[in-house]
């Protein structure tokens, strides 16, 4: 919502004027991880205050992303009365995928929600519950997926139901799932290049999920993704051959309050909030996977997050490895006081330490970026809103980081209209900078993102050093189909600095800055067809016309992108 490798700015541990001046970088390290473990300490608190897990009587044997239900992610009173088992129906404690920006209001209401539905003339009087998002891109992890609709009498029966929720006496459930998709990508003046590249992207995906009453889980996921056809070397997140997207145990550790904590340990994707920063990046062939340990407590109305991960490596022919020079900690905080409504609050940091950082004089080094950020998203009364702010301090080689971005957003849901239209019109900044050689580093760190939704599906812009203008229109001629259509403007918030790529890495610059500011205007179109629960068919356009500063820094390159996926999950 994984791009190549984001080169994080490392800090040369060299003392500097500033706030860490006389402060080693391993202390600073030291110190921001204390930060993390005092929110780890605060979540065991509420663990030691609260009330424990009950004990069950009887036997002792996770696109845009739209859903039509709503999980409760409570496990209060799972515990079943005497003599009749454990009683799973809300467990796994699923947590329901945030709204993105940006975000589109389903359809409702009478009508036919799947092509076969159409043609089989079966209207239905609602959505029919479903665990996969009605689209082909689903940032979604597996294991968020929502089955416990089947513990309960008179569900839609489906094909996959035989290896779904399969109950091992009164306390084990093991699950099974998986998906596959292939892309067709034609792109023309591929990587602001004179290449034109025709080829094919297949990803497949299966997954084990088993638990022990509410109390213990093991997951473990696949995943191969290959390409065929390119002309240009593939990147690194086009190709994963034969690994672990997915591979962790979770540990509950009490009930607090009318939520179930747990400690999770292993490879696990991770996708917070608006997916700005963090992402499971469903995009790319391989998507992004992080390994490390996460302690969890999730309610109707609140979420608290604490993490310290290290990214993977993606190695094509070998099994992946964490980046040991790499370590992601934070924690995250998101309040749902009223339904579709929601705050986030959260401080994430990134300590890098593969000596990348170029800072004043040339000093290579290493970077710690530390970030603080709140938003707030939802509806009312047809309208649709969104504002994130981000701030970002810490080292970067011999510099002092200050850098921000602002995402902003305003929309209208017509609804009752034909085509269920709903309109956005945004305004994202992220900070540049003016003198890459003085003492300050003023340019933001995306991150982790799922940059390609926000900011053009060509991947020639990423949120750093740019202005970005934009309009969005979702229309949904029926119920099963959704067209998007995007448009943006893009500037460089500063044109001595250079333009980011999605990945976040440096493509072109012109350090007099007389090529000017205004990068482009890219369109993006996008129309998808949901076939039934299963498959999906998604078929996209996009266009970036190239503005003074492209036509100077990459001449003659007025890069397009064609594209058809299919998708099967079960």
């Amino acid at each position: 919502m994984n791009l190549p490798a984001f080169p994080a700015y490392r800090a040369a541990r060299i003392p500097q004027p500033s706030i860490f001046s006389g402060t080693s970088a391993s202390k600073r390290g030291a110190l921001l991880k204390l930060c993390l473990g005092a929110g780890i300490l605060v979540l065991a608190l509420q663990v030691f205050a609260a009330d424990p897990a009950p004990t069950p009587a009887g036997s002792t044997t996770v696109a845009p992303v739209t859903t039509t239900t709503t999980p409760d992610t409570s496990t209060a009173g799972s515990a079943a009365k005497p003599g009749a088992g454990f009683n799973w129906a809300k467990v796994p404690p699923v947590s329901p995928p945030p709204r993105p920006g940006m975000f589109s209001i389903a359809p409702s209401g009478a009508g036919y929600y799947t092509l076969r539905d159409h043609v089989s003339g079966k209207q239905r009087e609602a959505p029919p519950v479903s665990p996969f998002a009605p689209y082909a891109l689903m940032t979604t992890p597996a294991f968020d997926l929502d089955f416990r609709y089947m513990e309960k009498p008179g569900y839609e029966p489906d094909i996959f139901d035989p290896i779904k929720r399969i109950h091992l006496g009164d306390d084990f459930l093991l699950s099974f799932g998986g998906s596959f998709w292939y892309r067709y990508m034609r792109e023309s003046d591929a990587r602001l290049t004179n290449t034109s590249d025709n080829y094919h992207m297949i990803r497949s995906r299966f997954h084990a999920d088993f638990w022990y009453q509410d109390r213990v889980r093991l997951f473990a996921e696949f995943i191969d993704a290959r390409t065929f056809g390119q002309a240009l070397s593939p990147l690194p997140t086009d190709v994963n051959r034969t690994d672990m997207l997915n591979l962790f145990a979770d540990i509950k550790i009490a009930n607090i309050k009318d939520g179930p904590a747990y400690l999770r340990v292993g490879r696990q994707e991770l996708l917070y909030g608006s997916q700005r920063l963090i992402s499971t990046l469903d995009w790319v062939n391989t998507r992004r996977t992080f390994q490390g340990v996460k302690g969890f407590w999730h309610t109707p109305t609140f979420d608290l997050d604490a993490f310290w991960v290290r990214p993977m490596n993606t190695e094509r022919n070998n099994f992946d490895n964490w980046d040991e020079k790499q370590e992601f900690f934070g924690l995250w905080g998101t309040y749902k006081p009223i339904k579709n409504r929601l705050a986030d609050f959260y401080f994430l940091s990134l300590d890098d330490n593969r000596n990348r950082a170029i800072g004043r004089n040339s000093v290579r080094g290493d970077s710690i970026t530390h970030t603080i950020g709140s938003r707030v998203a939802g509806d009312y009364n047809q309208y649709l809103y969104e504002l994130e702010g981000m701030y970002q301090f810490g080292q970067y080689s011999n510099q002092d980081i200050s850098a921000f971005a602002v995402a902003s957003g305003a929309g209208y849901h017509f609804k009752g209209a034909p085509m269920n239209p709903q309109f956005w019109l945004r305004y994202d900044f992220t900070s540049g900078d003016n003198n890459l050689t003085d003492g300050n580093r003023n340019t933001f760190n995306q991150l982790f993102p799922f940059g390609n939704y926000y900011m053009g599906w060509i991947d020639r812009v990423g949120r750093q050093n740019i202005h970005d203008f934009n309009a969005q229109i979702n229309l949904h001629p029926q119920p099963w189909a959704t067209f998007t259509a995007q448009y943006h403007r893009f500037y460089l918030a500063n044109k001595r600095d250079f333009l980011y790529n999605a990945a976040g890495l440096p493509t072109l610059r012109d350090a007099t800055g007389q090529s000017g500011s205004y990068v482009g205007d890219e369109i993006d179109f996008r129309f998808n067809v949901n076939v039934d629960r299963h498959h999906n068919i998604l078929v996209g356009y996009s266009k970036l016309f190239a503005g003074d500063f492209l036509k100077v820094q990459a001449p003659r390159v007025s890069p397009d992108l064609f594209y058809v996926q299919y998708n099967f999950r079960f």
